[in-house]
């Protein structure tokens, strides 16, 4: 377990800036120029011009390199640039990336970009079919001969578990879509504005891998989304009431892998979340009771539950009954779910919103939005603040 005491980032630097393209499930255009649609469309947010831009960040998984999009967008010289790994959980750890910069001074203003046609493309969802020999992927030989191909299969494993252990249907699963799926249609930019669903819809859609149905795994998605992180000092001068960070962290749990770290000792909850967890409230100074908003990565449902218990909002095994009586706003631009699936950068941007008070689904008084990265991986978490 970690013994680390709260780190010194908190309050330094914020979000000034969001941006992104329509979502769609077949774009047209180029993953490089959704990637600079978006990062032009976050620096006009925030009031600022591709010259003010020293520092890119993105996804190893990108394929615009940082380079290409400050060319393409008309940046000058950069002083920063940098990539994570481990697919969606480098979401909110591109802002910690960010903020280290502007807050050590190695860059005043960063942006951070991820953009993919991820439906008409790639398709995440159509399971491993060709990988280059690599070191981390040995552990992928211990399943992929058993048929254990795609995320869904990998997270259904630990989903059962979950099941078993504490003695609950899929049901429970059921609970997050609906509410993903209530905010996202009253979102006009989600792909499923106004289509809500119901515990019946759920539990009458197709099984993909049991004890997961088709309702309980996120959308493949076209598009890109930008964020314009700079000093807290500098974000009082521009547009938009700023996003402060008040906690960035990533974490790795014991015995951990990409999505098949099932040789721990349990599989009901997320580990790696809990090293997150722990560094945030350390950092931020908060705990689950303080938390306005929850914008929580739901590439597939059951992980959302595991999350809830990881941060202390209740107890193993109870997630399902407190998201049913929306204990806690959820992801209220409908998730990956309802709205999009981009890694998690829109879930990010949706924090920004509520606590700039411009949300479609605005929640009163949201002061503080905990947002979380991709899980069953390496990843990371925010805390995003009000200023003062």
């Amino acid at each position: 377990m970690s013994t680390r005491t709260r780190d010194s980032l908190s309050g330094r630097a914020a979000i000034v800036g969001v941006g992104a393209t329509e979502f769609s499930k077949d774009s047209g255009r180029s993953e490089l120029r959704l990637a600079v649609e978006a990062v032009r469309a976050a620096l006009d947010d925030a009031g600022l011009t591709p010259g003010d831009v020293d520092g890119m960040v993105t996804f190893t998984m990108d394929t615009s390199p940082e380079i290409t999009v400050a060319q393409a967008c008309g940046m000058g010289e950069l002083s920063f640039f940098s990539r994570v790994h481990y697919g969606g959980g480098a979401a909110c750890a591109t802002v910690q990336q960010a903020a280290l910069a502007v807050a050590t001074g190695v860059a005043e203003v960063v942006v951070c970009y991820r953009a993919f046609n991820e439906r008409s493309g790639r398709r995440f969802g159509s399971g491993v079919q060709h990988r280059e020999p690599s070191a981390e992927g040995v552990a992928l030989g211990w399943s992929l001969p058993f048929g254990l191909l795609t995320p869904g299969s990998w997270v259904a494993m630990a989903a059962q578990r979950y099941l078993h252990t504490y003695g609950l249907t899929p049901e429970v699963f059921g609970h997050v879509a609906v509410i993903d799926r209530k905010y996202a249609a009253t979102n006009p930019a989600a792909y499923f504005h106004g289509r809500p669903i119901t515990l019946a819809d759920h539990a009458a859609s197709r099984w993909i891998v049991e004890p997961l149905r088709l309702l309980d795994c996120c959308q493949e998605t076209d598009g890109g989304q930008a964020l314009v992180i700079t000093s807290a000092d500098r974000a009082r001068d521009l547009p938009h009431p700023p996003a402060v960070i008040a906690a960035a962290a990533q974490g790795a749990g014991r015995g951990q892998e990409q999505m098949t770290s099932f040789y721990r000792d349990d599989l009901t909850g997320l580990p790696e979340m809990a090293v997150v967890a722990r560094q945030l409230w350390r950092t931020a100074g908060l705990g689950p009771g303080e938390i306005d908003v929850g914008i929580l990565y739901d590439h597939f449902t059951p992980f959302v539950l595991m999350q809830l218990e990881e941060f202390g909002f209740c107890g193993k095994g109870e997630a399902g009954d407190f998201v049913a009586e929306e204990r806690l706003p959820l992801n209220t631009h409908g998730g990956q779910l309802g709205e999009a699936y981009l890694h998690g950068m829109n879930g990010i941007a949706e924090g920004v919103r509520q606590v700039r008070g411009t949300s479609v689904n605005q929640i009163p008084g949201a002061g503080r939005v905990l947002v979380t990265a991709g899980t069953g991986v390496p990843t990371s978490g925010l805390v995003l603040a009000a200023d003062g």
